[in-house]
C-alpha cells in the first residue's frame, strides 16, 4: 500500500456475551469495570465512562436499537464472505480508525508534519520532553500514526470490495482536543486528557510463572501505579501545560507509556480474532496487521522504560503522578527486558513458551473495547457512540 494517506474515515458505511475475565490488556481491578452488572443513570446528552462500563457493555443484542445493530443471522454471505468474517474486520476497523485519531493528535504535537501525515505544526516543548525518552520519537510517532491509517483504509476498501458494509466514525468526532501549539484544533473522535492507565501489561510479560489465559483473576503488578488512579493528560490541554517543565515531562511520560498500553491491545486482540475467522484472506489480513501492532508494541514498551523517575500533580486537577526508577534488578519490573518472558502456554503440564498474551479468543472484541473505555479514551463521548462500538463489538465475538 502506499506510504501517502488522507485522514479521512475511508469509505462510508453502508448500515447505519459479555467478555471474559482475560479482557485484552487485562483491566484487573479497575472499579469501573467490575461492575458491569450495575444500572446507570438515565442517559440525558451524553454517557460518561462509569455508566458505559457499568450498563452499556451489558446491552443485550435487542436492546441497543434499531440501526445499529447488523442482523448476522439473516444477513447474506457476500463477496464469498460470511457475516461473521465480515464482522471480524469490521471491528478492528473501527479500532484502528480510533487509534489514528489519537496518533494523530500526538503526531500534530510532536511528531513529523508530512504529506504522509499532514495537519498540525508541532509543539516544540511537548516535542522535546518527548524526546527524553528516545530522540527519534518524532519519527517513531509519525510512523506508528500512519500505520494505524492505512490499517482502517485497507479494512473499509477490502469490506467494501466484498460488498460489505464498511465503518465511519465521522459523526461522532465531536470532542475538543488541545488548543496548546501545534494542534489543528480539530474535533476528534478520542479523548488524551483523561487517562487512566492500566500498566500490569509491563509485569505480564516479565512474569514467567502467570498467563492471564490460564490464570484470570492474578493480580499482576502496576509499573507506574499512579497511572491507574485518577485522570491524566498526555497531551498539552493548552499552552500553560508547557510552562513548568517537571508537569511537561509527566504529561510525556504519560504519554510514553500510553503509547504501549494501546498497542499491547492490538498485540493480542488480532490473534484472538483471527481465531474464529473461516474465509483464508481474513485469516491472512488479520495474522499480517497484528504482528505491526506487536512491532509497535516492542518499540514503545522500550521507550517507556526510559521515563525520567518524578513527581508531578496536575496543576489543574490536583492529581498526583509518580514515576518509579525502573533501572531495577527486580525482573518484574527491570526496563530492559522487554522480550517476552516464556510462561504456562495452553496447559500447565507443557513446557513454557514465550508467547503473545492473553489471546483467548471468547469475548475478545468486547474486551478491548471495555479496556479501551476504562482508559478513559472515550471520556465525552455519545451514547450512540458507545451503543454503535458495542455493536460491532458484539458481532465480531458472535463469529
Amino acid at each position: 500500500m502506499a506510504r501517502g494517506v488522507d485522514r479521512s474515515d475511508s469509505t462510508r458505511m453502508k448500515t447505519n456475551s459479555a467478555s471474559t475475565a482475560n479482557d485484552i490488556g487485562n483491566t484487573q481491578d479497575h472499579p469501573q469495570t467490575q461492575k458491569l452488572e450495575e444500572k446507570s443513570r438515565p442517559y440525558k446528552r451524553s454517557i460518561s465512562r462509569r455508566s458505559f462500563l457499568g450498563k452499556s457493555l451489558a446491552v443485550g443484542a435487542g436492546t441497543v436499537g434499531a440501526g445499529f445493530f447488523i442482523n448476522t443471522r439473516t444477513a447474506r454471505a457476500s463477496g464469498g464472505l460470511t457475516p461473521g468474517d465480515a464482522a471480524l474486520l469490521r471491528f478492528p476497523a473501527a479500532l484502528e480508525i480510533l487509534e489514528a485519531d489519537f496518533w494523530i493528535q500526538y503526531n500534530e504535537l510532536a511528531g513529523i508534519q508530512d504529506s504522509e501525515v499532514p495537519g498540525g505544526s508541532g509543539n516544540p516543548a511537548y516535542h522535546d520532553a518527548l524526546a527524553v525518552l528516545d530522540e527519534d520519537m518524532d519519527q517513531y510517532i509519525h510512523d506508528n500514526t500512519e500505520d494505524e491509517i492505512t490499517h482502517h483504509q485497507f479494512l473499509n476498501a477490502y469490506l467494501a470490495s466484498k460488498g460489505m458494509p464498511t465503518v465511519n466514525l465521522g459523526p461522532f468526532r465531536t470532542l475538543h482536543g488541545s488548543t496548546a501549539t501545534g494542534s489543528s484544533g480539530k474535533l476528534r473522535l478520542t479523548n488524551l486528557t483523561k487517562l487512566t492507565l492500566d500498566t500490569s501489561w509491563w509485569t505480564r510479560y516479565r512474569d514467567p510463572n502467570h498467563n492471564p489465559d490460564l490464570d484470570p483473576t492474578f493480580v499482576f503488578p502496576q509499573a507506574v501505579p499512579s497511572l491507574h488512579v485518577g485522570r491524566h493528560t498526555a497531551i498539552p490541554r493548552t499552552n500553560a501545560d508547557t510552562t513548568n517543565a517537571n508537569f511537561l515531562q509527566a504529561i510525556a511520560n504519560t504519554a510514553g507509556f500510553h503509547f504501549a498500553t494501546v498497542e499491547q491491545g492490538g498485540n493480542s486482540l488480532y490473534p484472538s480474532l483471527a481465531q474464529r475467522a473461516t474465509h483464508e484472506e481474513v485469516i491472512r489480513i488479520l495474522i499480517s496487521i497484528g504482528p505491526t501492532e506487536t512491532m509497535h508494541f516492542q518499540t514503545w514498551q522500550d521507550k517507556a522504560g526510559n521515563a525520567p523517575p518524578l513527581t508531578a500533580t496536575d496543576p489543574v486537577t490536583g492529581v498526583s503522578v509518580t514515576f518509579p526508577n525502573l533501572d531495577v534488578s527486580n525482573p518484574l519490573l527491570k526496563k530492559n527486558l522487554i522480550m517476552p518472558e516464556p510462561c504456562p502456554f495452553l496447559s500447565r503440564s507443557l513446557p513454557p513458551c514465550s508467547i503473545i498474551r492473553p489471546t483467548k479468543t471468547e469475548g475478545a472484541a468486547m474486551g478491548a473495547l471495555r479496556f479501551l473505555t476504562a482508559m478513559g479514551l472515550f471520556f465525552g463521548q455519545s451514547q450512540a457512540f458507545f451503543a454503535f462500538m458495542i455493536q460491532l463489538a458484539q458481532a465480531a465475538d458472535a463469529a
